[in-house]
């Protein structure tokens, strides 16, 4: 089949993604092979092409938000039939869905329901699932006690996703950040009671507004850069839920507020191999709740478009998702 991979890691301006002829996918017994259709194209993804190498020999896969088309199941597989149309994220384990074909655990899986198109259906579920394990964790609601959700970078494609859920499924006020005229309008479409500029003072923009405390913040750009403010709009015994924290950070702002921290990572239930179906379960329930957020639509798994998707993801001013029909 082909396949979009490299072997070593690379800046954007050395792009080395060729497409390629490489071997099928493995199944395992619990496995489903997809026909890939569509995928979303996230920054993470970017990320991972500039650190990450292949071993000697080797060739590395990227890609773990797809849309597509049940070809095979395997023979511990329950729910699903040839033909089935489906979404999910993959497993950075194992490799990602920039081919023609995936085999992937079906736990992470879920239909497409009839009303999105694959395109659609591949902007919902890294960014869906993401919003919904940071703010809800393994639970099916908010913490007690929060009703003022505060969203850090909500033009991108967590902060779209869960702006919509904290509206469809809470009575919480929530507020957003972005800092470009079209990127506040676009959180405001998603659904923001009120949009602050994060390259401000966001402390006094909320007094300002009319609002004296935070509940939970959900950060998801720039977040150990932002502890010192995100520290002062928190109430004591609030709650932050951060998708970027990395490297060493000072807490100790939080600390002084005794503030409940919550870090995110998508494929932690892949990788610790818990709980799989709960993925496959939060995304069935997505589309009931929000609507896709595809802004850049491209076409072709080719080398062209895949290096205008990594430009845009690397460009750090992206709204919503990109994506590419297969």
């Amino acid at each position: 089949m082909k396949a979009l991979a490299y072997e070593k890691a690379h800046p954007l301006e050395e792009f080395a993604l060729k497409l390629t002829d490489t071997d099928e996918p493995q199944m395992r017994e619990s496995d489903l092979l997809i026909e890939v259709r569509a995928v979303g194209v996230n920054p993470g993804e970017a990320s991972v092409r500039k650190l990450r190498s292949a071993p000697p020999g080797g060739r590395v896969i990227l890609g773990w938000e797809f849309a597509g088309v049940v070809a095979r199941t395997g023979s511990a597989t329950q729910g699903f039939a040839v033909g089935d149309r489906v979404m999910g994220t993959g497993d950075v384990t194992r490799d990602g869905c920039w081919a023609e074909r995936l085999a992937v655990d079906h736990g992470v899986v879920a239909r497409i329901p009839d009303q999105l198109s694959f395109a659609d259906a591949a902007s919902l579920p890294i960014g869906g699932l993401t919003a919904s394990e940071a703010l809800f964790r393994d639970q099916d609601g908010l913490p007690t006690g929060v009703e003022k959700v505060l969203v850090v970078g909500g033009a991108g494609g967590v902060g779209s996703l869960a702006t919509q859920l904290l509206k469809s499924k809470t009575s919480a006020l929530v507020l957003s950040t972005a800092s470009r005229p079209d990127s506040r309008e676009w959180c405001t479409a998603m659904g923001a009671d009120l949009v602050l500029d994060h390259t401000a003072d966001v402390a006094g923009q909320l007094r300002n507004a009319g609002v004296d405390r935070i509940d939970l913040v959900l950060s998801t750009k720039g977040t150990a850069a932002n502890i010192g403010w995100i520290a002062d709009v928190l109430r004591p015994f609030g709650h932050v839920a951060t998708t970027d924290l990395t490297g060493t950070t000072d807490i100790e702002p939080l600390i002084q507020k005794s503030v409940s921290l919550h870090v995110e990572m998508v494929f932690s239930r892949v990788i610790a191999g818990h709980d799989l179906h709960r993925q496959g379960q939060i995304l069935a329930d997505l589309a009931g709740h929000v609507r896709p957020i595809v802004t850049t639509h491209l076409h072709g798994l080719t080398v062209d478009s895949m290096r205008e998707a990594h430009r845009l993801a690397e460009s750090g001013r992206t709204i919503g998702k990109t994506v590419i029909s297969v």
